[in-house]
């Protein structure tokens, strides 16, 4: 009975120690459950009356973002505003996979009728990748399966088309599928009139930067300066309205207006198309230059390449690059040289054999003729080189050389043209007794068609020799213009001197009128031919060129045209007929006065 008892007692005891035990436990788990409430209490505290700034600072941080404001590249216009390159607005259409993975369309209802999803009406009936292919496929004009196979995957970027219109742009954003899907500005670069002086404009890359021509030249004005906006983004990715806490607007950059003509750009490119074809020739280049002013109204060759091409971005204009013995133009400068220096006058007289041997060189006249009786106007009307020989004997070596750099030959232009050759003069040290006599009469140094332009423009505009210009100004959309910086006029002959030498080019085009004339104008004009070296390096191919005034009486314009390997060989007879179509073009389109009738012709014989 007792061990009942005791066993009834001992009983009793554990189950008091249970409860002893539980009442332990609950009292530590309600303490630590007050201490974590008294921690977060504390914290929250905290949060809202110490560190709530903070806090929201930081969560508005999470949610903001910065957004590049792209600035369009200017344009580049003709003298008369034409556009010749201009930026488009496009856009590139990129996608999150990421964020479309977690798309999930939205009812439309009177609620949500501002940020819902649907097709045509209907519930997208679907979600993640192929829910925003359903969206936007048809806006895109893309393929539904291949448009969801591209936002499949766990990227953040992905390239789903480039240059969307502005329209097709809004349209997207009607969609509300932003955060998924973005556009951004990319500027599209557009040629309007492409094969107009395409290598002369150039092309940009794939950035948008100038990598060619009047692209390239003028890079820095065109190009704008991008700007920026910083705003929050909802969970979507979507702009939240009045968030915008720092901005700066983009600056676009500069319209670059040339010099150019494009009505005169155009018909001369046509007419040299048609000389190239009508003589056959290997290549044809023109410029045309203004004389008063330096300013080139049209450069064209006959390599037409598309600006914007690999070919425009790769290949200079032939003008620039091509460089050639100019032959017989060459003369100009050394009678203008000799007439400064006082070695000779126009009316000086000679008899002239069509062959002669100085120092153990021979030199010969194009054509064999009987000894002649000529002036000084006279050999440069009949393109003498012996003439040319003989006067020069008392006209150093250094002099011509001084007066050929002096009119520019061997000089860089200063228009900056990409790939521009500066041709090729060495000095009177290094001439051999052959070159120092070849230099009289346009042979024994290479030129480029720039240079041969301005140095006759030179002699047209009264000795005075301008900088050539191919920028007219620049401008911004405030319409504020800025000349483009040009260098200071250089005498380099006296008016009278010039007068002189032009008289002498008058009978040489009288002498060409059955060709190379313009009814109703006097012509000032030189022809030159040169051998030059041809693809076997050997002196097998012809340059023809012709450089005339027009009006002579009153100097306006100076043509030049330049011909590789044509049939008939002679300037005067296949560059001055194209010559000749240019200028009647230039008279008419300017609305020239005729020219008054030629009264002070210098003897030619004696």
């Amino acid at each position: 009975m007792k061990l009942s008892k005791a066993g009834k007692v001992k009983k009793r005891g554990t189950k008091t120690f249970n409860l002893v035990s539980f009442a332990q436990r609950s009292i530590v788990v309600g303490i630590i459950l007050s201490l974590v409430a008294f921690v977060a209490l504390g914290k929250l505290a905290w949060i809202q009356l110490l560190d709530g700034q903070s806090t929201a600072e930081a969560a508005a941080k999470s949610r903001t973002v910065p957004r590049t404001l792209r600035a369009q590249r200017g344009k580049i216009v003709d003298t008369n505003g034409m556009v010749l390159a201009q930026s488009l607005e496009r856009y590139t259409i990129a996608g999150s996979p990421k964020a479309a993975a977690d798309f999930i369309p939205i009812k439309c209802t009177t609620q949500t009728k501002d940020y819902c999803h649907a097709i045509d009406g209907k519930p997208v009936g679907a979600s993640g990748p192929a829910a925003v292919a359903r969206l936007l496929a048809p806006v895109l004009g893309m393929n539904q399966m291949e448009l969801g196979a591209q936002l499949t995957g766990t990227g953040s970027y992905v390239v789903l088309k480039k240059e969307v219109t502005p329209q097709v742009k809004r349209a997207i954003d009607k969609l509300n599928l932003a955060g998924v899907i973005s556009a951004e500005l990319s500027n599209q670069r557009s040629y309007p009139h492409g094969d107009l002086m395409g290598s002369l404009i150039g092309g940009v890359d794939t950035d948008g930067k100038g990598v060619a021509g009047i692209e390239y030249m003028e890079n820095g004005l065109l190009t704008g300066k991008n700007g920026y906006e910083v705003y929050q983004q909802g969970r979507q990715g979507q702009q939240i309205p009045g968030t915008e806490t720092k901005s700066k607007q983009p600056v676009n950059g500069k319209d670059v207006s040339l010099t150019i003509d494009g009505d005169v750009q155009w018909y001369v490119q046509k007419a040299l198309a048609d000389g190239k074809a009508k003589y056959q020739a290997g290549w044809a280049i023109a410029i045309v230059q203004e004389v008063g002013t330096g300013r080139l109204v049209a450069i064209a060759d006959t390599e037409n390449r598309p600006a914007g091409s690999a070919e425009a971005k790769m290949n200079p204009p032939l003008v620039v690059t091509q460089t050639f013995e100019p032959g017989s133009i060459g003369k100009t400068i050394t009678l203008a040289g000799m007439l400064q220096e006082g070695v000779r006058s126009m009316d000086d007289k000679f008899t002239v054999p069509d062959h002669i041997k100085v120092d153990g060189q021979e030199y010969h006249d194009a054509t064999h003729h009987s000894d002649e009786h000529w002036t000084m106007a006279g050999i440069l009307q009949n393109s003498s080189n012996v003439g040319m020989v003989m006067a020069s004997d008392k006209y150093s070596d250094q002099k011509r050389y001084d007066y050929l750099t002096k009119f520019g030959i061997g000089q860089p232009s200063g228009l900056g043209l990409q790939g521009e050759s500066r041709g090729l003069l060495t000095t009177p040290q290094t001439w051999d007794r052959r070159t120092r006599n070849t230099v009289l009469f346009g042979q024994g140094y290479a030129t480029n068609a720039i240079q041969l332009t301005n140095a006759v423009a030179t002699i047209a505009n009264n000795g005075v020799r301008n900088q050539q210009s191919l920028i007219k100004n620049v401008s911004d959309l405030n319409d504020k213009s800025d000349p483009e910086a040009t260098g200071k006029p250089t005498r380099v002959v006296d008016e009278h001197v010039a007068s002189q030498v032009m008289n002498g080019m008058e009978s040489v085009a009288e002498k060409f009128k059955s060709v190379a004339s313009v009814n109703g104008y006097r012509v000032a004009s030189k022809t030159g031919t040169a051998e030059v070296a041809g693809q076997n390096g050997a002196l097998t191919s012809i340059i023809s060129d012709w450089v005339g005034v027009i009006p002579a009486d009153n100097p306006r314009f100076v043509v030049t045209v330049v011909m590789k390997d044509p049939q008939g060989t002679y300037g005067g007879l296949t560059a001055g007929p194209v010559f000749a179509q240019i200028g009647e073009f230039l008279m008419q389109k300017y609305e020239v006065p005729p020219s008054v009738p030629r009264t002070d012709a210098i003897p030619v014989e004696w």
